[in-house]
């Protein structure tokens, strides 16, 4: 090549083509690991919704079988009786006070 305008003629082009394959490649692997990612995210959303919906199908087969109302997992069993006579001594003592209030 004795001629420098066809030289960089073809340097250029050469350039050019190795600048787009290197462009498509990288923009190729984002578009893959932006679907990979995607993918993961509905995968992880999917299982849980899935622990969400077994956990609600347990706590209402929990609550048929016994029939009453189920406590939350973390509280232990709790007993129901002594939780109502609590909440009738709160009720008793805040009507005595609201009384007390109005005289």
């Amino acid at each position: 090549m004795s001629n420098p305008v066809t030289h960089a003629f073809f340097v250029g082009r050469a350039f050019a083509e190795v600048l787009s394959e290197k462009v498509e490649d990288k923009l190729t692997n984002a578009l893959s690991e932006l679907g990979k990612f995607d993918a993961e995210q509905r995968e992880n959303l999917r299982k849980f919704t899935e622990e969400v919906t077994a956990r609600a199908e347990r706590e209402l087969a929990k609550v048929s079988q016994t029939g009453g109302v189920a406590t939350p997992s973390g509280s232990g069993t709790a007993d129901v009786q002594e939780t109502i006579d609590n909440l009738r001594a709160e009720i008793a003592s805040l009507r005595a006070a609201i009384a007390a209030y109005r005289k």
